[in-house]
């Protein structure tokens, strides 16, 4: 017997992802998103775009984690990348302070759009905690199960790789990563701050040169750093 996963998982992900994959919460999370569907709900990201992190980033491909919260809840916002969103949308105010920083940090030239993809596959995971969201109803899908699986994905790097640079914005990414701190201390380079939201950015996130941290230890192991500039289209 074949047995069908209630969610299709790119290959490099799903190999280390192993038994977790089968967990009951994911069957119950996949006929929630199906009520939800068939009650006439909007969900962002569109389905192809889930697990647009996990297939723009293969496992083997990651270099940096960056960890948001939840998808924008926006008509044509969201498409799977934290903090990102598609071309032609309007940059989000806390995009719009990643860029100041950036700028700072690094004198790269702030761009015209805010679509991300140019990082993630370069091996910078844009992980959100929650994967799904009902349009305009921010947090509508916390604690029905994505919560499991994001902490799965961050244990599974944690654990099976090292010298993975981790950019931990605000309290919620921080305690996000919580269960795994002490890999994360002894094998990773951990980098906390404020949020980049206007609420926020002035409390820490201006100023913190994670950019250029991330790169300088990047290189000292001897690998290629992150070109952080991005295209001027996406």
């Amino acid at each position: 017997m074949i047995e069908v996963l209630p969610f299709e998982i790119p290959p490099s992900w799903s190999r280390v992802l192993g038994d977790e994959l089968a967990e009951s919460y994911l069957t119950s999370l996949r006929a929630f998103l199906e009520r939800e569907k068939w009650a006439g709900r909007t969900i962002y990201p569109s389905e192809e775009k889930i697990f647009e992190a996990l297939r723009c980033t293969p496992f083997e491909a990651v270099r940096v984690v960056i960890v948001g919260q939840d998808p924008y809840h926006g008509r044509g916002q969201a498409h799977g990348l934290c903090f990102s969103v598609l071309p032609g949308v309007s940059t989000p105010p806390s995009l719009v302070n990643i860029y100041k920083e950036l700028e700072q940090d690094l004198h790269v030239t702030m761009p015209n759009h805010g679509c991300l993809t140019s990082w993630a596959k370069q091996g910078v995971l844009l992980l959100n905690a929650t994967l799904t969201v009902e349009e305009g109803k921010p947090l509508s899908h916390h604690k029905r199960g994505w919560e499991l699986f994001t902490d799965a994905v961050i244990e599974a790097v944690a654990e099976k790789k090292e010298g993975v640079v981790f950019m931990l914005w605000g309290k919620n990414a921080q305690e996000k990563c919580q269960k795994v701190s002490d890999r994360l201390n002894n094998s990773h380079l951990v980098l906390t701050a404020s949020h980049p939201s206007p609420f926020s950015a002035h409390s820490g996130f201006f100023g913190c040169r994670h950019f250029s941290k991330a790169n300088d230890y990047l290189q000292k192991q001897g690998i290629s750093p992150i070109q952080w500039q991005l295209p001027s289209s996406p």
